[in-house]
């Protein structure tokens, strides 16, 4: 895949190409600037009402976001020859579905602390993340940093839940 800075898809090639357009996050991954950080943002706000209407539903939505992502993201990679594009987001989508479905409360404040720490470690990327992140390849090692950094943000999450209660 080339190392040349990434070119940015226009939404017409999204909505050409089905999987591309999920793998930037409905066009959420367009976004000149913070990306991640903006299909983070749409990620939550699509999947909140799924999961304050059936938790069965969410953990559905879910498990089919996770077990699609490296498809998703592998093909969305070789489509835009770019290795873990900054626009593929369907990686965050599936990361924040993962926290926000085992907060202790569901409550704007714990979504705050689900978006903030998520972010934090996406793109702090702590060890084993940034080994994964730069080790594993294809869909596979799109998908698995950001499930990564979903499980300590939702360690740190927990353990702040138990030390304030």
């Amino acid at each position: 895949m080339s190392k040349n800075k990434p070119r940015i898809p226009k939404f017409s090639e999204l909505l050409q190409n089905p999987m591309l357009m999920l793998g930037f996050g409905l066009g959420s991954g367009l976004s000149p600037k913070a990306p991640g950080t903006v299909g983070t943002l749409l990620g939550m706000l699509l999947f909140i009402p799924v999961l304050l209407w059936s938790e069965t539903a969410a953990w559905i939505v879910l498990v089919i976001g996770l077990f699609s992502g490296s498809a998703i993201c592998g093909k969305s990679s070789e489509y835009m020859d770019v290795h873990d594009h900054g626009g593929i987001v369907w990686d965050e989508f599936v990361g924040i579905w993962l926290v926000l479905l085992v907060l202790p409360v569901q409550s704007w404040e714990y979504w705050l602390a689900a978006f903030i720490t998520f972010r934090v470690f996406d793109i702090w990327k702590p060890w084993p993340i940034k080994t994964v992140d730069e080790q594993v390849s294809g869909g596979f090692g799109i998908m698995l940093d950001d499930v990564l950094a979903a499980i300590y943000s939702i360690f740190v999450i927990w353990i702040g839940f138990i030390v304030l209660i």
